[in-house]
């Protein structure tokens, strides 16, 4: 499978503190990786910097999808839900179309055959009903479902998701990774998570951020692999879920 994006030697942070320093990773097309670490640990600022959000301090970032042209269309990209202003006045399905924005520009009129591929969307994952709903009338459940439809709407060679069972309602909590499943035979996936226990029985591999990342060839790690470098989780788990519970170490 062919690459997508490399980051070698990067190391990024905010106003000259470092945040991630010297990593090294690089993501495949079939990849489905999970992101774990402490919180601070700079799981968020990886995505960002893969993003173009922010700049590394050194290292380089090189994307080699040329297919959409430039890097921005490559990624989809699905935030924290508690970083989305609900009060804007837009409706679910100009949010799932605003997602073709980087493609079509700002200002731009939409086709006939964007619209019917945002609606499909809508109603693959459970939501076409409330295609003409304001988003701030939606639950934190529904309102995850709209922003992934967002994400993926431009189809994507690269999937990043940013704690995205913060606000998925239990009942679509399993459908919503078995959705990325399917999507993981279209595009690579990396999602950032504390929720290990659930993560693990659906990522290819595991990628543990605490400063340095440390890149785990498989969905299993030991206690050792952690503690080796300080990188704490918790994990809550109901019924036939595999999980690892860890000893407590500190940073």
């Amino acid at each position: 499978m062919s690459r997508i994006v490399e980051l070698k030697n990067v190391s990024a942070g905010y106003a000259g503190e470092i945040v991630l320093e010297d990593i090294n990773i690089d993501i495949f097309g079939n990849d489905f990786i999970g992101i774990i670490g402490p919180n601070g640990g700079g799981k968020t600022t990886l995505l960002k910097v893969i993003l173009g959000l922010i700049k590394p301090y050194k290292g380089t970032v090189r994307f080699h999808d040329d297919r959409h042209g430039k890097s921005s269309d490559s990624v989809g990209y699905l935030p924290q839900i508690n970083q989305i202003d609900q009060r804007f006045p837009i409706s679910v399905i100009d949010v799932v179309l605003s997602g073709l924005m980087s493609k079509e520009g700002l200002f731009s009129r939409y086709s006939g055959k964007q619209k019917k591929h945002a609606e499909d969307l809508l109603n693959q994952l459970g939501i076409f009903n409330l295609k003409k709903k304001n988003i701030g009338q939606l639950s934190g459940g529904q309102l995850q479902r709209v922003y992934l439809c967002r994400a993926i709407i431009s189809s994507p060679h690269l999937l990043m998701l940013d704690e995205p069972n913060t606000f998925v309602d239990t009942k679509f909590e399993t459908d919503f990774y078995e959705i990325l499943k399917k999507l993981n035979k279209e595009m690579a996936i990396i999602v950032v998570s504390h929720d290990v226990g659930t993560i693990s029985w659906y990522v290819k591999t595991i990628a543990c951020v605490n400063r340095n990342l440390h890149y785990h060839p498989s969905n299993h790690i030991t206690q050792e692999q952690l503690a080796s470098y300080n990188c704490p989780i918790q994990i809550i788990t109901h019924g036939d879920v595999p999980h690892t519970v860890l000893e407590i170490h500190k940073h």
